[in-house]
């Protein structure tokens, strides 16, 4: 007991140095794979070490292997930082230690999860009674939904995946916007539903609903899903979430919206126009830990019809102690977990319904911000219209914007990534952590504009 003692409040210790660095170090990491590997030692002790000895080398070698991925100036993927009551809440779960499949015998973490499911579907407009499972990420959660897609147009088919599975079912067939994100198309390999038929995008990525019909009825009838986008990963376009569902149910397909960051656009009124129509969709994916600065891992699948889902991710076994009302494990695709909803519940506890909008629009004007910065930086050109949190970023010719890419990075100010988009190279800023702030913004364009001389 003295050791847990010891090794915890050292843990602490070091997290809180961790946590104080993060306004002044640089974003990049100091060491490689191979030297934190070194640091460790590779060779396993023949007998025990203390526990506090374990933390005080784990911190000490995994610290220059560190990126400041929570920093306010990683820009570099759609990922947030960890707010605050969600890291301590995050703390409480690992010491808590529920396995939170099952209700009757973790009943604290089931409650807690109820109530930010609640929440969420509230503050997100979708409809009151969907099923909410809290998975690891967006692959994940496009997973989940996905699997429920497929077996309830299987079903209405005439088909059991559940009992007969896919060899000799009638073809599923799933259509998507040609800038769709590649987990999407990840989650169907894994649902052994193949690749799916791309439908035109316009500049920014978003599907065009006439193409889309058009799609639809050129093709066999059948089970049909379309799968539409709330943020592209470049531009953070938006679908036309309207005319593009009424197309696809005209044609009784089921519509996915894969929301890993936009769907949040729901929680501001001021980027709620970005949504409209959304909630006629039969299920939506997003990731806590992105948007919401929940920490890593949290993906959550929503699905309108409930019974869907408990249909393809439920199980049975004589030996679980099941709850009459429902049990967590039926909404995902494990039976062992974490209480992930329990982070989610403690952000939206501490922002509230104003907070996480001023949120969402703080990212907004740090996005907007960036591209001002950009276009006044000398051969800067901003390729995407910026509606919610992406910017990407050219500067003439792509070997340029690749170095610029380059220099930028080998300063260590700000962490942005390359990227290729519509066949150009491009610089990607995602703005997605709560403590971005206008100084973070102006040393990340400062170092930019270095960079670009």
């Amino acid at each position: 007991m003295p050791d847990r003692d010891i090794a915890l409040a050292r843990a602490a210790s070091y997290a809180t140095q961790w946590l104080d660095s993060l306004g002044t170090r640089p974003v990049p990491p100091r060491a490689s794979v191979a030297e934190v590997a070194a640091a460790l030692g590779t060779a396993l002790p023949d007998g025990p070490t203390p526990a506090p000895e374990v933390i005080d080398l784990l911190a000490s070698a995994c610290e220059p292997g560190l990126t400041a991925m929570p920093s306010g100036r990683f820009y570099g993927f759609v990922i947030g930082g960890t707010h605050p009551a969600a890291l301590a809440a995050d703390w409480l779960v690992s010491a808590w230690d529920q396995n939170a499949g099952l209700g009757r015998p973790t009943p604290a973490v089931a409650a807690v999860e109820d109530v930010a499911k609640g929440w969420l579907l509230d503050l997100l407009g979708l409809p009151a009674g969907s099923g909410v499972g809290f998975v690891t990420g967006a692959t994940m959660s496009n997973f989940t939904c996905l699997a429920a897609a497929r077996d309830a147009t299987a079903r209405n088919a005439g088909w059991d995946v559940a009992a007969a599975g896919l060899t000799g079912a009638p073809r599923v067939r799933v259509l998507v916007g040609a800038e769709r994100h590649d987990t999407v198309d990840l989650a169907l390999r894994y649902l052994g539903l193949g690749a799916p038929e791309p439908v035109a995008a316009d500049d920014q990525g978003r599907i065009d609903p006439a193409e889309l019909e058009a799609t639809l009825a050129a093709g066999p009838s059948g089970p049909a899903i379309v799968v539409l986008q709330a943020g592209n990963v470049h531009s953070g376009a938006f679908d036309p979430f309207g005319p593009a569902i009424e197309a696809a149910h005209r044609y009784g397909a089921w519509v996915h919206i894969d929301g890993a960051f936009g769907l949040f656009a729901a929680a501001s009124p001021r980027t709620r126009h970005l949504v409209a129509g959304y909630e006629a969709a039969d299920s939506w994916t997003t990731d806590a830990h992105k948007t919401l600065n929940v920490p890593y891992d949290c993906g959550i699948a929503i699905v309108r019809d409930r019974d869907a889902l408990r249909a393809a991710m439920g199980t049975r076994g004589d030996y679980l102690i099941r709850d009459a009302a429902g049990d967590p494990f039926e909404f995902v695709p494990e039976v062992s977990r974490r209480g992930r909803g329990v982070t989610v519940w403690a952000v939206l506890r501490a922002l509230g319904r104003s907070g996480l909008a001023d949120l969402v629009d703080g990212y907004c004007r740090h996005a907007a911000n960036f591209a001002a910065g950009v276009a006044g930086i000398d051969g800067g050109r901003v390729e995407n219209d910026v509606v919610f949190t992406q910017v990407c970023a050219s500067f003439g010719s792509d070997e340029r914007t690749a170095e610029v890419t380059s220099r930028l990075l080998a300063d260590g100010t700000a962490w942005m990534s390359g990227s290729r988009w519509r066949g150009k190279t491009v610089l990607r800023i995602s703005v997605s952590n709560w403590s971005t702030t206008d100084d973070d913004v102006r040393r990340s364009l400062e170092s930019l504009r270095m960079a670009a001389k």
